[in-house]
């Protein structure tokens, strides 16, 4: 149930974000990878598995849990290769290869659980039947492709993580243990198969200390998936407040600026349907990213005016404090109605100190403190 929930939590976390860019091949993988997990899990419940084989047949269940689970796997060992493959051709050949080794083991259990006789379809570990080369090659192949998924995952979460940052990076780290812990586990599920051939039901005391095993490595799994969750989100959070607190210091040169020239306001139109809000909804980054481009148009247009109120000073790299006392000058002087006639040239204001935005925020922020200054 925690693995349950925290999928769940992922798929409507990564869900908002596809949903805002659909055509991310990389995040549709992480989403359908997380949705074909949690499906996974969800039918590896035995009410829901039992009620699977009381609708259609014995053992369907059984089959429909590990096609399900077993495809979220292969999307999500996709989406690791997928995010470092730079070219097209070499991400085609790896789906086509994959795909194509997915495809012949589905069809494998599917033709393991037809051969075996109905009365034995709904084996588990324990059956005592596991002498019947149906049963046992069911479970033979599908942990052969538990092994591979899990040790693949495992090293391409390694990967990631050396080249992650030092936190994110941790998180991979610890998921990637998990993962070469479970394909430990499905070897350990093979050997006690074969073990069991010649001595039904044997070996229990293995067969428990491996599901336990099994237990600890997913819970290992768990934490490095919340701790990397619990890190993006924190960065996250600290982004939105950030560009929150850096939009609203501008307000004092936005308004200003836009009350002088309303046109540069960027309206956006009126979204139809939900799931079309939900996707044009801008982030509070890009609203921030929108208010000082508005404000540095608002500065080139208002430039001409600027010239005027200081032809001596230095409006590219002048003091803050002085360019707001110039700014507000200008607005004054500027007319309510401009000839469109009329020819102004246009100069360079508040120029920052670096070429990163983050330089220009701070030239503005600085401008748009002063001004409130003069206003109080």
């Amino acid at each position: 149930m925690p693995l349950i929930t925290l999928l769940s939590m992922g798929v409507l976390w990564k869900g908002i974000d596809l949903a805002r860019a659909p055509h991310n091949r990389v995040l549709r993988l992480l989403v359908a990878a997380l949705l074909l997990l949690l499906g996974g899990e969800v039918l590896s419940l035995p009410e829901v598995n039992g009620a699977i084989d009381a609708a259609t047949g014995v053992g369907v269940g059984k089959v429909a849990f590990n096609g399900i689970y077993l495809s979220g796997l292969f999307a999500l060992f996709l989406f690791f290769s997928s995010s470092v493959r730079d070219t097209d051709t070499a991400y085609r050949r790896h789906l086509r290869i994959n795909v194509g080794l997915l495809v012949g083991v589905l069809i494998a259990l599917v033709i393991a659980m037809i051969a075996t006789p109905a009365a034995m379809r709904g084996h588990s570990l324990g059956t005592p039947y596991m002498a019947e080369p149906s049963i046992a090659s069911f479970y033979i192949i599908g942990n052969v492709y538990f092994v591979y998924a899990y040790l693949a995952s495992a090293l391409w979460a390694l990967r990631y993580g050396r080249a992650a940052s030092r936190h994110l990076g941790l998180g991979l780290w610890i998921m990637a243990l998990g993962l070469l812990g479970l394909a430990i586990t499905a070897v350990n599920r093979m050997i006690l198969v074969v073990l069991r051939i010649d001595r039904p039901g044997s070996h229990e005391a293995f067969n428990t200390v491996n599901w336990s095993l099994s237990d600890w490595a997913m819970g290992i799994v768990l934490i490095g998936i919340c701790y990397s969750a619990c890190v993006q989100l924190i960065t996250r959070l600290r982004s939105i407040v950030h560009h929150r607190r850096m939009y609203q210091e501008l307000t004092p040169l936005w308004t200003a600026l836009t009350t002088a020239y309303p046109e540069l306001v960027l309206h956006r139109a009126p979204a139809g349907s939900t799931w079309h809000r939900l996707r044009q909804r801008s982030t509070q980054e890009q609203r921030f990213y929108r208010r000082l481009i508005e404000c540095r148009d608002g500065l080139v247009r208002l430039s001409p005016y600027l010239t005027r109120v200081a032809p001596d000073a230095d409006l590219a790299r002048g003091p803050a404090d002085q360019l707001a006392r110039h700014i507000t000058r200008a607005l004054k002087l500027k007319p309510t109605t401009e000839s469109p006639h009329a020819e102004w040239s246009a100069v360079r204001i508040a120029s920052p100190a670096g070429n990163d935005l983050g330089a220009d925020a701070r030239e503005l922020i600085a401008i748009s403190h002063a001004l409130r200054e003069r206003k109080t």
